[in-house]
């Protein structure tokens, strides 16, 4: 047998390049391997989607973006069911919708795969209808929505969903108080729960709690955020979570940060572009990008760094309480 090296293929001609003859063997320590799994697998990683909303009339719209560049939202289909007041979260494959307004309060689950564009399909239903904006937080399992408002009353349930699969919601916990608008994110062992509106004096808290994603239980005890606040956009990597504008009862530029792993109160990180409230925010564990709040605005910053963020590019369409999930965010690990 021989050994060679290839240094380029020639055309069909045979004009240049190598000619074997004979049995030969190959080795090295590079080559290409060919993708395998069901096509939701398959493709790069890295995308963000914002979906429903208003402005001032309710959306069903769901937006595309690639985490990484910036630039504008492009098309990603429709929801199922338009919806205003909408939680979301996502595993590395499917995104999830929870709930919301449509006019009448919804229950219905609904879910999109990240590597298609063509809208969300139904997966199921929560315990009872309600309003859950931005509430959601997973890991790459388990995929997990906290407090909720259905009229006249507010709500500490804490509900989850296998992502891999459809059906109906499960009970996990309860927060620590009723209260609706918190910001969720996670790292791939946990969920944080930040802000909200308690539907009382004073109207908005400044509570940071946290639950273990894998587990089911009440939420515990994390620390104060630098402001109370709520409907603000929640993103992390997987080791810092953030918590972008807000409402207390003024707008709110603030961006706060923790670190998921450690028990303490957020440290202040910068400024959004302009003071905003009803927004959503997606990463892909480097680059958090929060969107909405009645515009079509977007803006990023740099996970591990602080300072104040930059602009992004826009929306299709200007709107608020919307929900966001994406494919690579730090429950993913």
């Amino acid at each position: 047998m021989s050994d060679f090296r290839i240094d380029k293929i020639t055309n069909r001609t045979g004009e240049t390049g190598p000619q074997i003859a004979g049995i030969s063997t190959f080795s090295g320590t590079s080559g290409m391997a060919m993708p395998s799994g069901p096509t939701e697998m398959r493709g790069g990683r890295g995308r963000g989607v914002f979906g429903g909303g208003e402005s001032p009339t309710r959306l069903n719209t769901l937006d595309l973006i690639t985490i990484a560049t910036t630039g504008n939202a492009s098309d990603f289909g429709d929801l199922v069911e338009t919806a205003t007041n909408i939680g979301a979260c996502g595993s590395s494959t499917r995104g999830i919708w929870f709930g919301g307004e449509t006019p009448s309060v919804s229950d219905t689950i609904q879910y999109i795969i990240f590597s298609s564009q063509g809208g969300s399909n139904d997966f199921g239903s929560l315990s009872f209808a309600r309003l859950n904006h931005n509430s959601g937080l997973s890991d790459n399992t388990r995929g997990i929505t906290g407090g909720a408002y259905a009229s006249p009353l507010y709500y500490n349930l804490i509900e989850y969903v296998t992502i891999a699969s459809t059906g109906d919601a499960s009970d996990f916990g309860d927060l620590s108080a009723n209260k609706y608008g918190l910001a969720g994110l996670s790292s791939p062992t946990r969920g944080i729960f930040a802000g909200g509106d308690p539907g009382s004096s004073p109207y908005a808290n400044n509570v940071i709690e946290y639950i273990t994603i894998q587990s089911k239980g009440n939420s515990q005890d994390f620390g104060d955020m630098t402001v109370a606040k709520m409907n603000s956009g929640g993103a992390a990597s997987s080791t810092r979570g953030l918590m972008m504008g807000g409402k207390n009862p003024s707008t709110q530029d603030t961006i706060d940060y923790i670190t998921i792993a450690t028990l303490g109160n957020a440290a202040d990180f910068g400024d959004t572009t302009g003071a905003a409230s009803k927004v959503a925010a997606v990463s892909n564990s480097v680059r958090a990008v929060m969107g909405g709040g009645g515009n079509t605005d977007m803006s990023y910053v740099t996970i591990a760094s602080t300072g104040n963020a930059t602009d992004y590019g826009d929306l299709t369409a200007a709107r608020a309480t919307l929900g966001a999930c994406s494919d690579s965010h730090g429950g993913l690990g």
